[in-house]
């Protein structure tokens, strides 16, 4: 029995074998390499959605947090790879704002950009860059909905002081997801119009 009071979700066992594939690295493909390596472990494991994210030192590259899709393995649409990143990164540090005084500047790398969700949460998280591996039309072409984002989300993030880089390893971020697609992978969602990331 649960506290119907409280709202968890379980991470995979198979993330703790794997976070040690990671060696801190200031190159952003190797990061990126490795966030899809998490996504394409998710599809195979059948633990959720053909989407990894992570947050690491921007400058650094230390691993603060892997996170996955599990929307449909724990039954919550907001589980999307980037919250749970986010989410696993704020308890690790003790801090709702990943870009508090006195702790190094984070980064969001995501193996598709986000959606309207998780970009609305980029700039609360307190991540100073996002990096993202496949782009929104790769997603939407395998069938899921991203939401009503805007189209110049990358300048809305750069107002708020957000570096932006994209098509970091894109090909390798596709391959997963056409993957995951041509094995008959749920595309889920609200009446069809699944939610990803």
């Amino acid at each position: 029995m649960t506290d119907e009071n409280v709202i968890s979700f379980r991470i995979p066992p198979w993330v703790a074998g794997f976070l040690p594939r990671y060696v801190a690295s200031t190159n952003i493909d190797d990061r990126m390499s490795f966030v899809i390596e998490a996504t394409r472990r998710n599809v195979i494991e059948k633990t959720g959605g053909p989407f990894a994210a992570a947050i690491f030192e921007r400058d650094g590259g230390k691993l603060v947090s892997l996170g996955v899709n599990l929307v449909a393995t724990e039954n919550l649409c907001i589980l999307h790879a980037e919250i749970v990143a986010i989410a696993v990164a704020q308890r690790a540090l003790g801090t709702f704002d990943l870009g508090q005084e006195g702790l190094p500047p984070h980064e969001l790398v995501t193996s598709s950009e986000p959606c309207a969700m998780c970009f609305g949460a980029v700039p609360w998280s307190g991540v100073r860059r996002l990096v993202a591996g496949a782009r929104d039309a790769d997603v939407r072409k395998i069938g899921f909905d991203e939401g009503a984002k805007t189209a110049d989300w990358r300048a809305e993030l750069e107002k708020r002081g957000i570096e932006t880089i994209v098509d970091v390893r894109r090909d390798m971020a596709v391959g997963v997801l056409n993957g995951y697609a041509a094995q008959g992978g749920a595309i889920y969602g609200a009446r069809g119009t699944g939610p990803s990331g």
